[in-house]
């Protein structure tokens, strides 16, 4: 789960990424000349200049509280695990992509903006208010898939404040130049001027857009099980995409609002290196290398239909449990881990091998389960540890096979109808462990009572070792 920091921080960059947007940044000779007008003394410009600032901020998360006041907590964490939110994230994102490359303009009605821009005329904290206001109208069409991405990493983050701690790192980023601005006039004179450069930015973020939104298209695939994005093709469109990135950068591709490129800058040039060099780097994942870089993004190894291994697993290492596992036709564990779908199935065979059980609450659209599988469980130490001490069961919260008739049944905590199989691991670990969310580690005795603290999401892989080896010190004690 990501903390609150980080996703201000997401936001913070999100927002200085919108200003350099070309409906934006050309605004600030139409902040300087609305401010220069204003009579009063220095202080008071500043003071005007700063609530100017201000009500940027406010617009935007007070959008960010209206959100999160509409859906709530439970509802984020559903609508970040749903199939269908995930199919929708990657139109959007699409959509903006293909508008970013300018086939089209994304705006609101000319008679909104209007409106709001001839209120903003007024001398008082309403007429600047309104003029942030208009501001925030105005560069819908840049910011637009900038906050839809930033709305959607706040929902995955499944934190209640998550999006309003965005919303807020985000205007604040995007309030600071024009406040400044608004401050030092004379400071626009030294800032580059508007133009072809602008448009250069647009059509990168456009790149990056169209990337990201196949790591949607695949949350939805693994959900649904329909088979839509392998990750050899996963791999092959990023590497095209990153490759076509590099071209434009060096200008060798040009879009219908792009002018002739006579040179190639520094800054274009690093930018198109590093480009090339992440698609090279890439190449190797076709042959099933584990490309930890995008870990959580890219589909899972078991999606991969070719692997090139350079040996196999030793034996010892390879779980053997029953074929007939229920949901085994629908899930797969990492390579060379075996285990369990189904709670209760695992917890009886648990009891009789004398294991403890090792629970792993999940889901197909969580990036750090990704994450944990990729860089932690694959560590030899780990997958040992798991095969050989553990009965190891992954719950997925959004799994959506629908449960037999006589298996479904109202939830006491969510006041919801249990109908599927991941409706119901959600609710096993709401009722158990009062927790909604993924990554969620249990290591628990033949009652399924948790032995030791829980762990969550943690990249240290010695962390791990010593919260398995503590699980397992604990069973022992109580079952000698």
């Amino acid at each position: 789960m990501k903390s609150l920091l980080s996703v201000f921080f997401e936001g913070f960059l999100g927002g200085f990424a919108a200003f350099l947007m070309p409906c934006i940044y050309p605004m600030l000779p139409l902040t300087i000349s609305f401010f220069s007008k204003k009579d009063g003394s220095r202080n008071g410009a500043i003071g005007q200049a700063l609530l100017y600032g201000f009500s940027i901020i406010l617009i935007y998360v007070i959008f960010g509280g209206l959100i999160t006041a509409f859906l709530g907590p439970q509802a984020l964490n559903g609508l970040a695990s749903s199939g269908w939110f995930n199919l929708s994230v990657f139109f959007l994102l699409l959509i903006f992509a293909i508008s970013f490359f300018g086939v089209f303009e994304i705006n609101l009605p000319s008679s909104l903006v209007n409106k709001a821009d001839s209120i903003s005329g007024a001398r008082s904290f309403l007429g600047i208010f309104f003029m942030a206001f208009t501001l925030s109208l105005v560069s819908f069409s840049c910011t637009a898939g900038i906050i839809g991405t930033l709305l959607v990493e706040a929902v995955r983050s499944k934190q209640y404040y998550a999006l309003v701690t965005g919303m807020a790192g985000f205007s604040l980023a995007l309030a600071l130049p024009f406040t400044l601005a608004a401050i030092f006039p004379s400071a626009l004179k030294s800032l580059p001027k508007s133009g072809s450069w602008l448009n250069s930015v647009k059509v990168v973020l456009g790149f990056l857009e169209l990337a990201l939104s196949l790591k949607f298209l695949s949350s939805f695939d693994l959900v649904y099980h329909t088979g839509l994005l392998s990750r050899e093709v996963f791999l092959v469109l990023w590497i095209v995409i990153f490759a076509f990135l590099g071209m434009y950068l060096l200008g060798k591709i040009k879009l219908s609002h792009d002018t002739a490129l006579t040179h190639v800058s520094v800054p274009r040039l690093f930018f198109s290196l590093f480009s090339f060099a992440f698609a090279l780097y890439l190449v190797p994942g076709l042959w099933g290398a584990p490309l930890t870089a995008i870990s959580g993004l890219a589909p899972p190894l078991s999606s991969q239909e070719f692997i090139l291994r350079s040996g196999s697993a030793p034996a010892e290492e390879v779980a053997r449990l029953p074929a007939n596992r229920k949901y085994a036709t629908l899930f797969q564990e990492p390579d060379g881990l075996e285990g369990f779908y189904d709670y209760k199935e695992a917890q009886m065979y648990a009891r009789k091998v004398n294991k403890p059980l090792f629970i792993d609450f999940t889901g197909h659209s969580c990036v750090n389960c990704r994450k944990m599988e990729q860089t932690i469980w694959s560590d030899p130490r780990v997958r040992q540890r798991l095969n050989n001490n553990f009965i190891l069961v992954s719950l997925y919260v959004d799994e959506k096979k629908e449960l037999p008739v006589s298996e479904q049944y109202t939830s006491k905590v969510f006041g919801n109808r249990v109908v599927s199989v991941g409706n119901l691991n959600s609710d096993l670990q709401a009722t158990r462990f009062n927790t909604n969310s993924q990554p969620f580690y249990v290591v628990a005795d033949k009652d399924g009572n948790a032995l030791v603290k829980p762990s969550q999401y943690d990249a240290d892989v010695d962390n791990y070792i010593a919260f398995l080896d503590k699980g397992l010190q604990a069973y022992k004690q109580k079952y000698k």
